[in-house]
């Protein structure tokens, strides 16, 4: 099973290597229609932040209040975070 991934793996480098080695303009995009509109398009869809691990410390009510909803409590307490921020940043600038 591991000889053919590492064939795969090898194919896929030389096609790679090959059309790094084009011209831009040489390559064919005729069936890769052209995106003009990016109205519903997702932010963040793909993009995961690096997270870093710290020490926090909340008053008792507020976590207990994360707590209750069951386990994620750590990622909505980021996403109430993430909101309190970009609201400051619009209010800033």
């Amino acid at each position: 099973m591991k000889k053919e991934s590492k064939k795969l793996a090898s194919k896929l480098e030389k096609e790679l290597a090959a059309l790094d080695a084009m011209r831009d303009e040489d390559i064919d995009l005729s069936d890769v229609p052209e995106v003009t509109d990016w109205s519903a398009a997702g932010r963040g869809k793909f993009y995961r932040p690096v997270k870093e691990q710290v020490t926090l410390r909340l008053d008792a009510d507020v976590l207990h209040w994360f707590k209750q909803s069951g386990s994620g409590y750590q990622t909505r307490i980021n996403a109430a975070l993430r909101r309190f921020v970009e609201e400051d940043e619009r209010k800033v600038g």
